[in-house]
């Protein structure tokens, strides 16, 4: 029990130093900075890739396409080769009194491309050199009808070349009220908000589903081609832009939500999988020293809290008990933005162990050659 007690202190220590020292990842409160109405009305194109996507398009576009922006806006939806009729059902939303809507498809996909980065180069090209902002979202998000607006304002009142939001994903099933939230606080604490928002700080990230883009940050960060074999694509284009001295932003949104259900955990692991490997740049040192620290932070605590009660271990029970502790505080506010019961924070442990087994899985897949595969496509290497 001695040694049991001695890493429950060190996990308790390392959850203390967390909380207040790691840039307040776990505070929920970072949404859009201080706005007013721009002087003048920027013209923006809104880039939509998307592959496969006709079970979610008529719940996502036509909030694309009512969007109350007063400048002038345009809605390019570029149509990756699906094999489902996107692009004709995308043509088919198309509303008289909406943002005008062009529907496109790339050429086949060149070799050192992912297929999203690739409809996303087609579609930037597509919007001409006189377009200030470019909206980069994904095909499965729901914007509310100011959302456009409100970015570019947050855009222009604090001189942003990158402004990102973090989508509000689904929870509606049992699985994704388990593992969205931890989804988005991991990430979180991956990349701290408030730090990745701070000019010249090495930390640099967005979120790929709402990216709001200054064209010319774009460019000087080497367009969308500097990135093009990005698995992690959004965290790629924050570093991007922010390495070639842009001013980048990430938050919480309030108004835009994902629309693509979850509802087993097949469909969860390889949300996750997919791209957890990439994460740690392929290296088995990294994953490594990934696995023992998630079993340090988020499993020992648990395990020593129940096996210090069991065998009369004061010490060690409240040692764990403390850690377990400050583990479900951090957690509470992401599971309160989810609308979950406060509860549901204690269960972060079981939660995490899921996670490190997709990490795992991830790394066996890349091995196996498989790598990141989505949508029908695989990059092994990317």
């Amino acid at each position: 029990m001695t040694v049991l007690l001695w890493i429950a202190a060190f996990s308790l220590l390392v959850w203390a130093w967390l909380a207040c020292c790691h840039g307040l990842f776990w505070r929920t409160d970072v949404r859009l900075p201080p706005r007013r109405p721009p002087a003048r009305r920027p013209r923006v194109a809104i880039v939509v890739p998307a592959r496969d996507e006709a079970a979610v398009l008529p719940l996502s576009l036509p909030t694309l396409l009512a969007q109350k922006y007063p400048g002038p806006a345009r809605v390019i939806l570029v149509d990756d080769h699906s094999s489902d009729g996107t692009g004709a059902l995308a043509a088919e939303l198309r509303t008289i009194d909406g943002l005008e809507l062009t529907v496109t498809t790339p050429p086949p996909l060149p070799p050192g491309w992912t297929g999203k980065l690739w409809a996303v180069r087609h579609g930037v090209e597509l919007a001409g050199p006189d377009v200030e902002y470019l909206l980069l979202t994904d095909a499965d998000i729901a914007h509310g009808p100011d959302s456009l607006a409100e970015l570019v304002a947050a855009a222009e009142s604090n001189g942003l070349d990158l402004v990102s939001q973090m989508a509000r994903l689904r929870v509606e099933s049992g699985w994704e009220r388990l593992i969205v939230p931890a989804f988005v606080y991991f990430f979180a604490q991956l990349y701290p908000f408030r730090r990745s928002n701070r000019p010249g700080a090495r930390t640099a990230a967005a979120a790929g589903g709402c990216s709001l883009v200054r064209r010319e940050a774009l460019e000087r960060a080497g367009g969308v081609a500097a990135i093009r074999g990005a698995v992690i694509d959004d965290v790629s284009l924050a570093k991007a832009v922010k390495a070639t001295g842009g001013r980048t932003w990430l938050g919480l949104a309030g108004e835009v939500d994902s629309v693509r259900p979850y509802p087993r955990l097949e469909q969860l692991w390889r949300m996750v999988s997919r791209s957890a490997y990439a994460q740690l740049r392929h290296s088995p040192l990294l994953l490594l020293g990934t696995v023992l620290g998630l079993v340090l932070m988020y499993l020992v605590p648990p395990v020593a809290t129940v096996a210090g009660l069991v065998a009369g271990a004061p010490a060690v029970a409240a040692a764990g008990g403390a850690a377990w502790a400050v583990m479900a505080g951090t957690y509470l506010p992401m599971v309160r933005y989810y609308g979950q019961p406060a509860p549901a924070a204690l269960l972060l442990p079981f939660t995490a162990g899921m996670y490190l087994l997709m990490t795992v899985d991830s790394a066996v897949q890349h091995w196996r050659g498989r790598g990141a595969a989505w949508k029908g496509r695989t990059y092994s290497r990317a």
